[in-house]
């Protein structure tokens, strides 16, 4: 029997406020356990929660990105449940009434090889968004046969953004979960650390056999904090409920954990309805309204979308909708490529792009750093495009100006024209110079010659590779060709 994977998504984003969702108590990570939960986030009898202007402006701001409707009156809601790190004994969220209704996100799913699928695009639509608190969290590691509580993440303000389950693949739910994240640090409403857990998702998985219109049952698979988790969460999890069908079994709704160790899921716990939560209107918290005059400024505040930016890439620079995406994939790789380009002109382009996501990308990878800490300015990077462009350089000599600069840190602009000096790297153009060079590998090599007039190829770039050499790289290479082939024919 054939199977079909469906797949939904919620996912935490911790909102970029300074203070939490509904107290003044700061957000920041790292603090020593319990310095920041005032008594709003202890639940100290007679205290009351103030809404944060600011985890609403986000949430607005990303209901506009996504295309969504953000509602004008939107209700908060008491989500009750008991446990050690939850001290009200709910947490407050959204139920019935969310801030954000609908929207929708394009993944571009990559090709695997492996598997024999092409890349493609796919839409995913939003089913809603909705603001709450974070819980506290449980230390279960630092005393022996107790578990510790610190209250300081305790309401930290959330964006639940939830898709519909409209997912068919580990790669699909991988690549919703990279753009939303790519999304939400663009916006600036989420700072996308998921080793601290400012993003992490829950994976909704289910199997119905192919042409089946009703879901089978799902597990769902808590807190994942990193790509590679959840897809081997969601194929793991694929494998155990096909092969528990097949064998007779039954699929138990239930949430799971992932095992990153064992690579595999394991139950949690029955999965909850939303009846079991007994959810109500909270009654210390008044219906939230946004008018449109607020959205409007909003919307005013925002910065081009990276959607947009991709397509004005394309237009504007040529590159192709590939090298767009990858340009676009931050504010500081879409910067600093339009830093580069404004520095060396438009006609540079293309080649600034092939660099970013070549030499570039591959220095920081090697260091692990990102392109926002790039030693090499966009400046510096400009100015050795340009010598290639004017022929002061050849590609090759350029790489090496260029992990000169890098392993310097230089901070001149100039960097590149005193490295050319100081080593005396400037391309050999001279016609004359050069003549007198490939005559003197012509003589030097009578077999490749013989061999490239007897048809061979390959013996043409042995003669190319040994005028080369002669010159320690510092011939142009375009006209090293040219004279061979003038010389040879």
């Amino acid at each position: 029997m054939e199977w079909e994977v469906v797949i939904g998504l919620e996912t935490h984003a911790q909102l970029s406020t300074a203070s939490k969702i509904f107290s003044g108590a700061s957000t920041q990570f790292g603090a020593e356990p319990n310095t920041q939960a005032c008594p709003v986030d202890l639940a100290l009898p007679g205290v009351l929660p103030v809404m944060n202007k600011g985890a609403v402006e986000r949430a607005i701001r990303f209901g506009l990105a996504i295309g969504a409707t953000v509602a004008s009156r939107s209700i908060f809601a008491r989500k009750n449940y008991f446990y050690p790190d939850l001290p009200k004994g709910y947490q407050i969220s959204q139920y019935e009434i969310p801030v954000v209704q609908g929207g929708q996100i394009t993944i571009q799913v990559p090709a695997n090889d492996k598997a024999g699928t092409a890349a493609y695009e796919k839409t995913v639509n939003l089913t809603r968004a909705h603001l709450e608190e974070d819980a506290g969290k449980s230390l279960h590691e630092d005393f022996a046969g107790m578990t510790g509580i610190d209250l300081n993440r305790a309401g930290t303000p959330l964006l639940e953004i939830v898709t519909e389950p409209e997912m068919r693949s580990a790669a699909e739910a991988v690549a919703y979960a990279k753009a939303l994240h790519g999304l939400v640090v663009w916006l600036g409403i989420c700072d996308g650390n998921m080793q601290e857990g400012s993003f992490r998702c829950d994976a909704n998985v289910s199997v119905r056999p192919v042409g089946q219109k009703e879901f089978g049952t799902r597990a769902e698979i808590k807190n994942l904090n990193s790509f590679r988790f959840l897809e081997e969460a969601i194929q793991y999890e694929v494998r155990r409920q096909i092969e528990l069908i097949e064998d007779g079994g039954t699929v138990v709704q239930e949430t799971r954990l992932y095992d990153p160790d064992k690579r595999e899921t394991r139950s949690m716990r029955s999965k909850e309805d939303a009846h079991d939560y007994r959810y109500f209107p909270d009654p210390d918290l008044m219906p939230l309204v946004i008018d449109a005059a607020w959205i409007e400024r909003v919307k005013g505040e925002m910065p081009e979308l990276p959607a947009g930016m991709q397509k004005r890439f394309v237009e504007q620079y040529g590159v192709t909708p590939y090298d767009a995406g990858v340009l676009t994939s931050s504010k500081a790789m879409s910067a600093y490529f339009e830093a580069v380009v404004a520095k060396a002109g438009v006609a540079q382009s293309k080649t600034a792009a092939n660099w970013l996501m070549g030499e570039v990308s591959s220095q920081l990878n090697r260091d692990g750093l990102d392109i926002a800490e790039c030693p090499v300015s966009a400046a510096q990077l400009a100015l050795v495009l340009q010598r290639i462009a004017d022929g002061t350089i050849s590609n090759k000599i350029a790489k090496e100006i260029f992990l000169a600069i890098w392993d310097e840190k230089a901070t001149d602009e100039t960097a590149a024209d005193r490295i050319i000096e100081a080593k005396g790297l400037k391309q050999i153009s001279d016609t004359g110079a050069l003549e007198a060079i490939i005559d003197e590998v012509l003589a030097a090599n009578p077999k490749s010659v013989e061999e490239f007039r007897a048809g061979k190829e390959k013996a043409f770039n042995a003669l190319i590779g040994q005028a080369m050499k002669a010159t320690k790289g510092k011939a142009n290479p375009q006209q090293v060709n040219e004279l061979l082939k003038k010389k040879l024919s």
